[in-house]
């Protein structure tokens, strides 16, 4: 149940941002829900492709796919109002990567990947969902700036792993890799963290 219910804030949380981000490139109604919708259940796709679950979960029930399509609406009407909500949506965008990170590791293993199958999945469905948002409105992906953002998903994914390792239950799993994974994002948001460049040598 725990698990049902992170995955649906996750997905509100990553539609708001990805529709956010469509409606800044001034997208009509349906690119906004598109974006919003790709963002929100793109990891979860991906995921559900690399444990061979045919068709993904996000397609074939209802609650992701229209919970997305609704959040997307509500940015789509609502955008000045949401737009000042920035801080806030940086929240939610930390939190949601933090749940995918850690939902996706316990789905991983639930299907029976192994531990280094189930990090790397995990941190793909955090981050999947992002890369498929900045291709499709031409930016360069997050995952490719020195933006700390898919450190913290390994480590939420890498932490749900090493719980169920130490025989702990799934909710516990989960709780301690999604609060990994978000606060270490929000510090590096809080403290401007980044990774280091290569050192550019002029001619």
């Amino acid at each position: 149940m725990l698990l049902k219910i992170v995955e649906l804030i996750g997905v509100v949380a990553f539609a708001a941002s990805g529709s956010l981000v469509a409606v800044s490139k001034r997208l009509d109604i349906f690119g906004v829900c598109l974006i919003g919708v790709f963002t929100a259940i793109g990891g979860g796709v991906l995921r559900d492709v690399l444990l061979g679950i045919t068709p993904p979960t996000s397609l074939n029930t209802w609650r992701f796919f229209t919970t997305a399509v609704l959040t997307s609406l509500v940015v789509f009407f609502l955008h000045a109002a949401v737009r000042r909500l920035r801080r806030e949506i940086l929240v939610l965008d930390a939190v949601g990567m933090g749940l995918f990170a850690s939902s996706g590791a316990a789905i991983a293993l639930d299907a029976g990947a192994s531990g280094q199958a189930a990090c790397l999945i995990g941190a793909t469905t955090a981050i999947g969902g992002g890369v498929l948002r900045d291709v499709l409105v031409n930016e360069i992906p997050l995952l490719l700036q020195r933006d700390l953002y898919a450190i913290p998903a390994l480590i939420g994914s890498t932490a749900v792993v090493a719980c169920s390792g130490l025989g702990l239950n799934t909710d516990i799993a989960l709780v301690v890799g999604t609060i990994s994974a978000s606060a270490i994002r929000l510090v590096a948001l809080w403290r401007h963290w980044s990774l280091p460049g290569p050192r550019l040598v002029d001619d």
